[in-house]
């Protein structure tokens, strides 16, 4: 049995990221409700009638899911605004392979501000840094460009395009984009910069 006990919280400076609380609830249902149309292409979980009782649900298998170290979905913020969701999912193997799948969704109202690529970069910094992962991944559907351009932005890898994968939100089949980092790349990237910026 694993004995990993999962961070809670993180903050760059630019973006703060933490375990959700039953109190996100009304904000997280307000979020996700108004950005339904925005959300419905891409997320399956996404409906109409999203009510506080449906979040509220949810936050409570979050949270056990994050103090049992089964999966660990957060809130993201900007200062005090509630700006979406992501996570860190064990889908490709047990804890102890230190590989996840990072998640995240950006309510409609902060879409297109590059918050996105913020919020996955403070996720990688955690990732590489605290949580001590040594490999993370981003899935996307090969239509969602926007997803496809944050993960590029943050310095992730393309390494496959699996075609005719699964089945997209509409129905229909969909391929998927497959991008990675390693811990060791991207601490190189890391002590790159600051030797650059040490000669400046």
């Amino acid at each position: 049995m694993s004995t990993f006990r999962a961070p809670m919280s993180y903050d760059n400076g630019q973006i703060q990221i933490r375990m959700y609380r039953l109190e996100d609830a009304a904000v997280a249902t307000e979020a996700i409700s108004e950005s339904y149309e925005h959300l419905r292409p891409w997320m399956p979980w996404a409906r109409p009638d999203q009510t506080q009782e449906h979040t509220e649900a949810f936050l409570r298998q979050a949270i056990a899911n994050h103090l049992l170290g089964t999966d660990f979905t957060l809130s993201v913020w900007d200062g005090e605004e509630f700006i979406g969701a992501t996570g860190f999912h064990l889908r490709v193997g047990p804890i102890e392979w230190k590989c996840a799948e990072i998640g995240m969704w950006i309510a409609s109202r902060h879409a297109g501000k590059g918050l996105g690529t913020l919020a996955l970069q403070a996720m990688l910094e955690w990732g590489f840094g605290e949580w001590g992962w040594e490999r993370l991944i981003w899935k996307c559907d090969s239509k969602n460009l926007a997803s496809a351009r944050t993960a590029e932005k943050a310095g992730m890898t393309r390494e496959a395009t699996f075609r005719s994968d699964a089945l997209g939100v509409d129905g229909n089949r969909r391929n998927t984009h497959q991008y990675a980092l390693l811990k060791t790349e991207f601490l190189a990237k890391f002590l790159s910069q600051t030797r650059q910026e040490s000669e400046r």
